[in-house]
């Protein structure tokens, strides 16, 4: 063992040690961290630290896998060499600074998401202005510099006082020498790199000590690697015309019918009543939790302008979000479909011209408008959206729509921004854009329909001085400003002539955090709605709702007959006992129905808990599966995942 530490290869097997010891700490720092959702089970304890454990070794041997080749065939008479040391500087200052950022980048990514790297962190590779300011305005960063920097000099400092380095440059051992230390290493990290799976963590129905488990920089690699999951591939399956026909009985709403007897085609004729064509505004909140309002037991008083409009909307009290990002939010609101696993429908290729609810109100006459205050190119918005048909409203930082996409594109100009962060313009900003844009088109005579992202609810919290009474960079000081400036768009709006003749939908994207005990944390995917000047009397849903469900529920509001492709259900036509609301986190699926959540895993697991307590934060695995529960589930996400990747999906 001695030797280990006094031979050229002193400082890999330092290195290996210090890594293992580092991800040993960081493991405990995450535990201690979430302990209030963890399962304290001591088998559970030990599996995730073992189990971790070879994670760590796994990948603490592949980030050396190059300098034990290295070590193994460089010319011993070179050893020692302004090249060897050139070298081997420049390697293990490289490998210090993985080594150090990714693990202490662990530290604010589980605060914010609750688990280890994952599909996100890949995501966010590929926007890096974004990501980048966002960092830069949410964190330190000349102290994270520093930081980083003296952790790598005090840790070149304590090499050379254990003369490891002396070791490396003197120890002019034969290449059979140096086999015998780097041979296993480099055996170790072939077969520990093809062995081990991210999906070996998941052991318990417990997400903390999955997570735990796990390793960031492996359960990275792994994401980026598996970003698509193929849902025939991974998922449990039904014979093809059982899902569509279990499918098509659930979605059959009392006042439809099927437009053909083929078992795959789930178009349906929807019949109204006297048709109202308002002018529509859809706004989606970022990250705007139902745990934010009064109504849901909040004590912060931050939403009074969203309460004040939801006692005199259609308010949605028993809603739930598919997803836990801002592209499963679109996605489910636009096309109305369960989130399919792997990325949003919103980041995939192929995805343009699909049957959506552009589909519906440009049947109608209506001119839809995405507006958004950053760069849609972020998250491939911009296309998706032009691709569905959509007029672009954005800041356009040079990044140009796919050749494909043949829409227009306005820029918001410098001088119409008073506020702006990483993410993009301030709320305020934005909802003067959406004012500006309902101008022209009430200008024109022509019905318009706006979808309307925000982002001032989003990391780093900034937003223009003196407007609420909270600091800035706080989340309950975002949430208050974007109801602030909710309040204000809705008091300018008033004093326009469309006003009168325009319907607001106002709901949330998704959550402000998923993360809990529970891989699906139902609690955390509870998001208000509010369809507000409707041309009718308040009233509460407190039937469960499915985020797929808004736009059609509101069609059924205006009394539209139309045809439809959607996933989603007028709440006020579906059977009592038959509601139902879909969600998931890319990998892991589900349905809650009554009492019941059904979840399916890329591991083709079925899983069902009893659902309790008043927010559904309460889950107990049930053991003897509900059969037709488990169906339908699984019908619902097959069909969906199976309509997009055969085209399916496309408006006719």
């Amino acid at each position: 063992m001695k030797k280990l530490f006094r031979s050229r290869f002193s400082a890999l097997f330092s290195i290996l040690v210090l890594y293992i010891t580092l991800s040993f700490l960081v493991r405990i720092i995450l535990l201690v961290w979430s302990i209030g959702d963890a399962d304290l089970n001591f088998i559970y304890i030990l599996r995730a630290f073992f189990t971790g454990f070879c994670y760590d070794l796994t990948i603490g041997s592949l980030f050396l896998f190059l300098y034990a080749v290295y070590l193994l065939v460089f010319p011993k008479r070179w050893i020692g060499s302004l090249f060897d040391k050139c070298f081997t500087y420049f390697y293990l200052t490289l490998i210090f600074i993985i080594i150090y950022f990714s693990l202490l980048a662990e530290i604010p990514f589980w605060d914010e998401f609750g688990v280890r790297f994952n599909f996100i962190a890949v995501d966010y590779l590929i926007y890096t202005y974004e990501v980048v300011e966002n960092i830069n305005q949410s964190y330190p960063l000349p102290v994270i510099g520093l930081v980083l920097i003296g952790l790598i000099v005090f840790t070149f400092f304590i090499f050379k006082k254990l003369n490891i380095f002396r070791e490396i440059f003197s120890d002019k051992i034969s290449i059979g020498k140096r086999s015998f230390f780097a041979v296993p290493v480099l055996i170790i990290a072939i077969v520990l790199g093809l062995v081990m799976k991210n999906k070996q963590a998941d052991f318990s129905n417990n997400l903390v000590m999955n997570e735990v488990g796990k390793n960031g920089a492996f359960s990275f690699v792994t994401a980026f690697k598996s970003n698509e999951l193929d849902y025939e591939t991974f998922y449990p399956k039904l014979r093809e015309k059982e899902a569509y026909s279990i499918v098509k009985k659930s979605l059959l709403q009392e006042n439809q019918n099927y437009t053909s007897t083929k078992y795959d085609d789930i178009s349906r004729i929807t019949k109204g009543g006297e048709e109202q064509k308002p002018n529509i505004i859809l706004i989606a909140i970022e990250s705007f939790s139902a745990d934010f309002l009064s109504t849901f037991g909040n004590k912060d008083n931050l939403t009074p302008n969203y309460e004040k409009l939801a006692n005199e909307s259609v308010f949605f009290t028993n809603l739930y979000a598919t997803g836990t990002r801002t592209v499963r939010g679109m996605e489910a609101l636009t096309l109305s479909v369960p989130p399919t696993p792997g990325n949003s429908i919103v980041r995939r290729p192929n995805n343009e011209n699909l049957f959506s609810i552009s589909t519906i109100v440009k049947a109608k006459n209506y001119q839809p408008y995405f507006i958004y205050g950053g760069d849609g190119y972020f998250d491939n918005m911009n296309n998706f959206f032009g691709g569905q048909g959509f007029d672009i409203v954005d800041r356009n930082r040079g990044n140009p729509l796919s050749d494909e996409i043949k829409t227009k594109r306005f820029n918001i100009p410098d001088n119409e921004v008073k506020f702006e962060n990483a993410w993009g313009i301030c709320d305020e900003d934005l909802y003067r854009q959406s004012i500006k844009y309902a101008d022209i088109s009430s200008k024109a005579n022509k019905p318009f329909f706006q979808f309307v992202m925000t982002t001032s609810n989003h990391k780093p919290y900034t937003f223009p001085a003196g407007k609420i009474d909270l600091p800035q960079g706080d989340r309950n000081a975002a949430v208050k400003y974007t109801d602030y400036a909710l309040g204000k768009f809705i008091a300018d709006a008033k004093s326009k002539p469309w006003f009168k003749n325009t319907v607001f939908v106002i709901v949330a994207d998704h959550c402000a955090s998923s993360a809990g005990k529970w891989e699906i944390n139902i609690d955390k995917h509870h998001i208000p709605a509010i369809i507000y000047n409707l041309n009718q009397q308040p009233e509460k849903i407190d039937r469960l709702t499915s985020q797929i469900d808004v736009m059609p529920t509101l069609f059924g509001y205006l009394g539209w007959n139309y045809n439809t492709s959607l996933y989603g259900k007028d709440i006020n036509q579906t059977k009592i006992s038959e509601e139902r609301a879909f969600i998931g986190n890319y990998r892991t699926l589900g349905m809650l129905k009554g009492n019941v959540f059904t979840q399916i895993d890329d591991r083709k697991r079925v899983k069902q808990f009893a659902v309790s307590g008043n927010e559904k934060q309460t889950l107990s695995e049930i053991k003897t599966e509900n059969q037709d529960l488990a169906s339908q589930t699984i019908s619902y996400y097959q069909t969906a995942s199976v309509r997009f990747k055969n085209g399916k999906m496309k408006a006719k």
